[in-house]
């Protein structure tokens, strides 16, 4: 191999560290109604989950999120006020108690990219 062709291979393989190939991941179920995929780097944790109809939230979530739905439909209640989110909107949920939350998934799945600080 030449110099200028390794050189080429060790670029490729630097670059590499930029993607992350969620394809070649496993799924891992969370709980009931929802599995993921996790990667994570430098503190923050780039996650694509997959909700079915039978993931049910029995608590008020208080964690921020910010993320982007790819597919399906999901209503989040902020103590009572209804917001619909659908394939290609993003969401933007702030952490604490006057941001608490609970989702409800309206159609057989629903997948969204999440980015979450560790």
């Amino acid at each position: 191999m030449t110099r200028t062709e390794e050189t080429s291979r060790q670029q490729k393989s630097n670059a590499e560290q930029y993607r992350v190939a969620f394809g070649s991941m496993p799924w891992d179920q969370a709980s009931p109604g929802v599995r993921h995929k996790v990667y994570e780097q430098d503190g923050r944790r780039l996650r694509l989950a997959e909700f079915t109809e039978e993931f049910v939230e029995a608590e008020w979530c208080v964690n921020g999120h910010i993320g982007y739905v790819l597919e399906g439909r999901i209503e989040i209640d902020f103590n009572e006020n209804l917001v619909l989110l659908e394939a290609g909107d993003g969401l933007f949920i702030p952490e604490g108690e006057e941001h608490k939350h609970k989702a409800r998934i309206l159609t057989n799945r629903v997948r969204v990219i999440l980015v979450e600080e560790l």
